[in-house]
């Protein structure tokens, strides 16, 4: 009895239960939302789409042919051509290469500065918080949209060239977006601070440096995931609206807010509107699936939501 007692505690002993990561866990509960996995398979396809597309298109992207201008859809244009006898899925496909790398760049930036000057607000206060936070206050008292559109009509009379607005926009968009953000991560970081392991950093003399960059921004990277997601949805509707008002992305080259622009008159708005219809379907599902995804993301990662 004693030597079978003795090997069933050996055995016990043996057996260690790993729990799966932070990540893994997040992952199989999102798996759990049937709408926030949908939506990760249409962001991906999108992607796709955007990235690889063009480069199986049988047609050159800005080269004209008046012998097909304003043809509906058909085998040789699945989407029609555009006033200029231009394939539209081949110029929706790069569009959306434009309006998703704008999106994207803009949330990295915003992140970048806000959750900097949220952690150094929150870490420091004093003088330091309050100059920051009263700059975040002024600029999230300005409207973001008509902010946007005095940036870019200064654009417009400057006569800044096409291919240098596109990286004017992205940094348009991330200092609209930067205020939310960096105070979002003041709180969290407000919060940490009181945590045991920051008291841990103090008895261990950690630099201040390292206590923000090692300890403090990564205990805020699910929350910024989750707004990050939905930055991205914010800023490619400001860009599109941008675009379309003629004050973003100017052609040749194409967004998906500058190819509704192209169909501005009653005439096209009505007889033509697989000019339209595709640049604007592509917004709105882009933009649904981005939010679905950040609603999951956030119900998957925040452990309040969770209880």
């Amino acid at each position: 009895m004693e030597t079978q007692s003795l090997l069933v505690k050996q055995q016990n002993s043996k057996t260690i239960v790993k729990s799966p990561s932070l990540w893994k866990q997040t992952y199989l509960r999102l798996k759990k939302n049937k709408m926030a996995m949908v939506s990760l398979f249409f962001l991906m396809f999108m992607f796709l789409l955007s990235f690889i597309g063009p480069y199986f298109s049988p047609y050159i992207l800005d080269r004209t042919d008046v012998a097909n201008m304003n043809q509906p859809p058909s085998a040789s244009h699945w989407l029609g051509t555009d006033n200029y006898g231009r394939d539209i899925l081949t110029r929706l496909m790069m569009a959306g290469q434009i309006s998703l790398t704008i999106g994207i760049a803009a949330m990295f930036l915003s992140i970048l500065i806000g959750s900097l000057l949220g952690a150094i607000s929150g870490f420091y206060r004093g003088i330091v918080d309050l100059v920051i936070m009263r700059l975040a206050d002024i600029l999230m008292s300005i409207p973001g949209l008509p902010l946007l559109l005095m940036m870019g009509a200064i654009l417009s009379e400057w006569k800044v060239p096409a291919e240098y607005r596109l990286y004017l926009i992205m940094i348009m968009l991330s200092f609209v977006g930067w205020p939310g953000l960096a105070r979002l991560v003041r709180g969290q970081i407000l919060s940490l601070k009181e945590q045991p392991f920051m008291q841990a950093t103090e008895v261990l003399g950690l630099s201040d440096r390292r206590k923000i960059f090692h300890h403090l921004i990564p205990n805020t990277v699910p929350i910024l995931l989750v707004v990050a997601t939905l930055n991205v949805a914010g800023s490619i509707l400001s860009e599109s609206a941008l675009s379309y008002l003629g004050l973003g992305v100017v052609p040749p080259t194409p967004s998906w807010g500058n190819m509704m622009d192209a169909a501005n008159n009653f005439m096209d708005f009505r007889k033509r509107p697989w000019l339209w219809i595709p640049p604007g379907t592509a917004i709105f599902l882009t933009v649904v699936s981005i939010n679905l995804l950040g609603d999951g993301l956030r119900d998957a990662l925040d452990p309040k939501l969770r209880r």
